[in-house]
């Protein structure tokens, strides 16, 4: 069931933590838990929302573990496969929070992929209108709030770049200029793909991504930086 109620131990091995670590962590507030009885119960779609929002704060290793947990060999996936050339825009045409969204699903379209355009938008500016979706260091993961395996003919993401920044309704009050659209199909993809994302976009790779020159260099920095990420875990 995809939304059923986790118990602490369940809980602790569908994101790669100590279970003693997730008991303080309830106990203080920080988790999106309910006390039954003396005994915690967690909700999976309130769980992956706390982590897609902290996510950015985690250390590497509890990124690492999360990768795991979710069901991948660390080495064995690797995001930028789904990133096609077609998908990455560096110099997007857009200046407004709406106007992003737009076009980074029609970025989407150019990969042949997209099944529901319409689809995908609505559910962007639906996540966008709960929380933004943006990262520190002027970088944004628009994403659905829940996987849509039907919207697309395969897991994509697609990466545009602004020429200037804009206000994305960045909590960390600054500017957002690079965008990395994600459209999964099924939670634990969702979650794996975006932890290896937050790997990857380390403050020096995010002010090397802001300088590429190109699309084409903008992905092959993307690419050589996950194989050092994947090599030295």
């Amino acid at each position: 069931m995809p939304y059923q109620n986790m118990s602490l131990e369940d809980f602790a091995r569908h994101v790669g933590m100590d279970e003693r670590e997730v008991w303080r962590l309830a106990d203080r507030g920080v988790l999106p838990g309910n006390k039954v009885s003396g005994q915690w119960r967690f909700n999976r779609a309130q769980v992956t929302e706390w982590l897609q929002q902290e996510m950015p704060s985690f250390k590497e290793d509890r990124l690492i573990g999360l990768e795991k947990a979710m069901g991948a060999e660390v080495g064995a996936m690797t995001v930028t496969e789904l990133i096609g050339l077609d998908g990455v825009d560096a110099a997007l045409a857009a200046n407004t929070r709406a106007s992003v969204l737009r076009e980074l699903v029609k970025l989407a379209e150019r990969t042949g992929l997209l099944y529901d355009a319409k689809g995908l938008l609505d559910a962007l500016e639906e996540r966008e209108s709960l929380c933004s979706t943006a990262l520190p260091h002027g970088v944004a993961i628009p994403h659905p709030r829940q996987p849509m395996p039907y919207v697309s003919a395969e897991p994509l993401i697609c990466v545009a770049r602004l020429s200037r920044g804009i206000g994305f309704g960045s909590p960390y009050n600054d500017l957002t200029r690079l965008f990395f659209l994600i459209c999964c199909h099924d939670d634990r993809h969702h979650l794996r793909v975006l932890a290896r994302l937050v790997r990857i976009l380390d403050s020096d790779m995010i002010e090397r991504l802001m300088e590429a020159d190109t699309s084409e260099r903008l992905l092959e920095m993307m690419i050589e930086k996950e194989r050092t990420v994947v090599d030295d875990p």
